[in-house]
Order: C-alpha cells, then structure tokens, then sequence
C-alpha cells in the first residue's frame, strides 16, 4: 500500500508534494521520489527511506507548476532508491508512479525486453512506463488506454510526460485515487488526507477510470475512452481524522481494510481451473517437496496463531507430520532439525528477534527455511532461503487484525501447494478450496457489513471481568487469538480453549453471567461443540455463538448470536477472526482504552 500524490496549479509544486507525500507516510516510508515539469523538462528526484530524505535532497529554489509523488511500501524489490517511485521509460521523457500489484508484470517485461527496453529497478510498476513508451505515437491519451487495458492486477497510476508538460493523467482499478478541486488548483491522491489542508471537496475515482488533470480542471472516461461524470464529494473529516480515512482508530481501519489485504495476499497465486498455488517465491523442487519429512512452524504471539491454523490445515492436505513452536521457547528444546525439515517462520514485521534466533539455528542445520512477512527488506527477508510477502500494506496499530487474517491465507496457499506436489490431494478437492478462498475478499465485507450488531453486543458485556472463548480444530486457535485481542487492548483477562478441555479444569471458573463466546460455526464438529455449549449452559454463563448465517437452531443453546457467512470450514474460521477482532475493539473503546496504542506494547518484539 503505497502513497500517491499530484498537483497542478501556480503553488510551489516540489513544496506540495512534499508536503503531501508527509500526510501519506503511513502508507509506505520505504522509498519516496517525485517527477516535477521545470522549463519544458522532466526532473525526478528520488531517495531511500522517509520522506525526510527526499526533502533533503530536493534542489534548492526548484520550480514547477505540476508534479507528481511517491512514497513506497515495498512489494517487488528491496527498498532502494533505484526501486523508488517514480519511474522512468527509456528516453526519460514519460514518469510513473503506481499503487498496488502488476500481476502480468513478468510477461510485459520480458515482451518490452524483447522489444529492446532497457529496465533499471526490480519493480512491477517500471512496466507500465515502457508500455506507456511502447503505445506512445505523440498522443498519451491513447497511450495511457491502450496500456491500462494491457494490465493485469491492481493499480491506482499517476503519470507525467515532458512532452505534455501541463497535464497530469491517472487511472484507478482496484486501488484507491481521488482527485481534490482546489481554487485554480487540482491535486491527485491516494486519499484526502494528502490535500485537506488545501481544499475539502473531492472527486473519488471509480474502478475503471481515467483521469486528466490540467490548469484547465479534470476530465474523466473509462477505459474505452468515454466520457463518464462523478460528483463531487464534501469531505467533513479533520486532518487527523483523514489519516485514519475517517475511522476513529488505525485498528478499526485495518481491520476494514482486510477485502483489500485479502485480495492482495491471494492476487496472481491462484490457479484454479488446474488446481495449483503459484507461489514463486518458494524455490523448493517438486522434487524436494517430496523428500521432506517433517514440517515445523516457528511463531510468536498473533502469529503462532496464524501458524497454529496452518498446521491443521497442511496436516489435513498433506502425510506431513507438523510442529508448531512457540520461537522464544524454541532455542531451548533441542529440536532435531536437519535437511529433510522444512521450516516455516512467520512475522508480521520480521524483526520479531526470538522467531530470527530460531530461523537462525535451523539454516545452521541445514533445513530449508521458508519466511512469512509483511515487511520488504526485514532481517526474516535476509535470513529465510524463501520469503513470502503478505502485501498487507502498513499496519499502524499494535494489535494485529489484516496481517493475521493474510498469514493464515498465505498458510493456507502453503498446504495446497505442498499437498499437490506430493499428490495428496486431487485437482478437484484442490480446485474447491481455491475456489473458497477466492470468496474471501467478498465474504470478510459481509462480515464487516455486520458491524453495528457486533458492536451493540461488545458493548452489553463491556464492563465484564473476565472472557472465555471456546472453539474446535480450526476454531480453536481463532478462539486463543480472540482472547489475545481483548487482552491487548481492553486490559480484560480472557482465555480462550480447545472447547472439549473446559471438563478437564476450566469449567471451575464458570459462574452465572461470565460471558463466553463459542465459535460455532458449521464444522465436522459442530455437534461436539453444541455439546460443549450446554456444558457452558449448565453453569449459568452467558454463551455468546458465532454462527454461521443460515443455522437457525443455535439460539436454542446461546443467549446470542453473531452470524458469518456459509463457508467451508476452512474459511468461516477466517470469517470468526474479524467478527472477534471487531468485538475486541469495541469492549476497549467503550472502556476508554488507547486502543492504537495500548500499555506496555510494540508493534514488533526486537528483544528477546
């Protein structure tokens, strides 16, 4: 998730962007860079790191009347400057900046290498440029449209061309730009945040726009080059408010923006007319995939729950035997590791100092290492033979949500890759699950859709001491999870269980009114947890049930009911996380707690 910025108008462009590019920081800080029109001629200053940097080396006394900016969050290539937006085509006349994901990317550049382009960063985004050069015959109009629909993926585009030095073009599909109308003045951005300092009145772009910016004012078509209108939208939030894109928290967006992070973390990954996961990160052989023996998943915290989910689901696909180890316990349990171990280590940030310990000692054993991060250029990236990058985009506040919600997909990527190489499973049990994580995007927002009912059923039980969540199988770890996020950030003592373990001591603790929710989604299981349920019932707790949507008989066992989508029991787990996520956030915020910032906690755990 990177930041996008243009202006065209009689203000000190480089100051704006600048400027801008500052307000967007929390969208990418690996990189940043700008393309300014001066005199007739492109100039793009560029830099590694903050925006600062870029400040830093920005010519004294510059001047421009239009511009376009970037700050990065990396996807394709290392943080680096010579991989910072923007980016130039081969005669440096045409500068781009992009937001999301070229999926055909590969294709296009071995095409445009062909065609004898020259390319000088590792990035998806510096295609487009030599494609916008390639279509170019002196209308950039043309040339933009004949692009856009070449390209694959998602992508939000500013782009500049000496050639037309008064114009700023854009395109939008599944990414985020909106355009601000300002006195004489027009900015382009990934969000308002960039520009309510100079204006509130927006124009948000549509999937399948384009945009022209001029002195003159904005023009919009589609991509077959007709004419469309959008209204302008007044926009109420203050600065700080915009930062969060209106919502009261950064955890609340995040958690919002999970159909985003979903769709990134499955984009171009999935085959499922063949039945395939394409992660080409992995360099392991088919070969070597069968030669593995065992499978350990290393983790900590909202992680190991993450892993704890993908060791049910590769054991179920695959004859793998699987091991989850907490890392900071890891160092000290002798495991035999050797080269028929596949390691797996998952961390959001990659910097997380016990889990980098333990991928450490398993490279000195020579087992093959596979990362999970959501961070380019972390230590884990570095140290993993393999790393696979989530693409979540920045995740700002302290308690995981989308980071957790994309390591179990990526775990779930995983095992079918695993399994299919090895022949455990069939293409068509494959084809199925593919198809069912395919509906997540869509079924995460009908999740979030449902957002004033969870949010009215935390707010009854607020003031409770305590919280039990029970689950089974796959369920369980959403229930240890659930637990955590309460914890983090309402200061409520929570546990979660495996369900049929409540006999075996918990249920000690039960008494009339201590709320519990049971994640009681369709399953295998379901009638064991059902029995569960009336053991809970028994004691006189309160059950609150995640159900799923068209099970109608639960409310004869709990008090209430917070209902997910139908889904395959690999997928309403991931459904439960956010209805938990959700309810966790508002228990803190009815409490008054710093939910963004709760006590005695980072965001990365860089000691041991």
């Amino acid at each position: 998730m990177c930041g996008i910025v243009g202006y065209v108008g009689n203000d000190n462009t480089a100051e704006v962007l600048l400027e801008s590019l500052s307000r967007l920081e929390y969208r990418g800080y690996d990189s940043a860079g700008v393309a300014l029109v001066c005199n007739g001629s492109l100039q793009v200053i560029r830099s590694y790191g903050r925006i600062f940097n870029l400040r830093q080396k920005m010519p004294h006394g510059i001047m421009a009347t239009m511009g376009i900016g970037h700050t990065r969050w990396a996807t394709h290539g290392k943080p680096s400057e010579a991989n910072a937006h923007p980016h130039r085509d081969c005669t440096g006349r045409i500068a781009v900046v992009h937001n999301g994901i070229i999926e055909n990317y590969k294709e296009l550049k071995d095409m445009l290498l062909a065609r004898g382009h020259t390319f000088t960063s590792e990035t998806d985004t510096e295609v487009v440029s030599h494609l916008l050069e390639d279509n170019y015959t002196g209308d950039m109009q043309r040339a933009l449209l004949e692009t856009v629909r070449q390209l694959k993926g998602s992508f939000a585009l500013a782009i500049v061309n000496q050639d037309e030095p008064g114009k700023i073009y854009a395109a939008r599909k599944d990414s985020p730009m909106v355009i601000g109308i300002g006195e004489g003045q027009y900015f382009l951005a990934s969000d308002v945040t960039a520009f309510l300092k100079h204006t509130r009145k927006a124009l948000f772009l549509e999937d399948g726009d384009v945009a022209i910016l001029s002195h003159e004012g904005v023009r919009l078509m589609d991509f077959e080059g007709r004419e469309v209108f959008r209204s302008i939208k007044a926009i109420e939030w203050d600065l700080e408010a915009a930062e969060k894109a209106g919502y009261d928290h950064f955890m609340l967006k995040e958690i919002h923006e999970q159909p985003t992070s979903l769709k990134a973390a499955i984009a171009g990954r999935l085959d499922e007319l063949k039945g395939n996961v394409n992660i080409k990160e992995i360099t392991l052989t088919e070969e070597q995939i069968r030669n593995i023996r065992h499978i350990v998943i290393i983790a900590c915290g909202t992680s190991y729950h993450a892993g704890m989910m993908g060791r049910y689901v590769i054991e179920e696909l695959t004859d793998l035997p699987v091991s989850i180890e907490i890392g900071s316990e890891f160092r000290y349990s002798h495991f035999p590791l050797d080269e028929s171990t596949l390691v797996i280590a998952i961390s959001q940030s990659g910097e997380t100092a016990d889990t980098l310990a333990a991928v450490k000692d398993a490279m000195r054993n020579g087992s093959h290492v596979i990362g999970i991060t959501n961070v380019v250029g972390s230590t884990l990236s570095r140290e993993a033979n393999d790393i696979i990058y989530m693409l979540s985009g920045p995740e700002i506040g302290v308690a995981a949500t989308k980071t957790f919600t994309a390591q179990v997909v990526v775990m779930y990527m995983i095992a079918i890759m695993l399994a299919r190489a090895r022949g455990s499973i069939s293409i068509g049990k494959a084809s199925k699950l593919i198809r069912a994580i395919k509906t997540l995007p869509q079924k995460s927002q009908l999740v979030l859709d449902m957002e004033a009912k969870i949010a009215e059923t935390a707010s009854l039980f607020s003031k409770s001491g305590c919280f039990f969540l029970v689950g089974r199988h796959l369920n369980f770890p959403v229930a240890l999870e659930g637990a955590l996020k309460i914890k983090e950030i309402s200061y409520v003592m929570s546990e979660g269980f495996a369900a049929g373990e409540l006999k075996h001591g918990p249920l000690a603790l039960l008494t009339t009114g201590v709320p519990v929710i049971a994640i009681a989604t369709e399953s295998e299981l379901y009638d064991k947890m059902v029995s569960n349920i009336r053991e809970i019932k028994a004691r006189d707790a309160t059950v609150i049930a995640v159900a799923s949507e068209s099970n109608r008989s639960v409310e004869q066992v709990a008090d209430l009911a917070i209902r997910v989508p139908d889904s395959c029991e690999y997928i309403s787990p991931i459904l439960s996380s956010i209805v938990l996520q959700l309810f966790a956030y508002y228990v803190a915020l009815a409490r008054g707690c710093p939910i963004d910032k709760p006590r005695n906690l980072a965001k990365s755990v860089t000691v041991e």
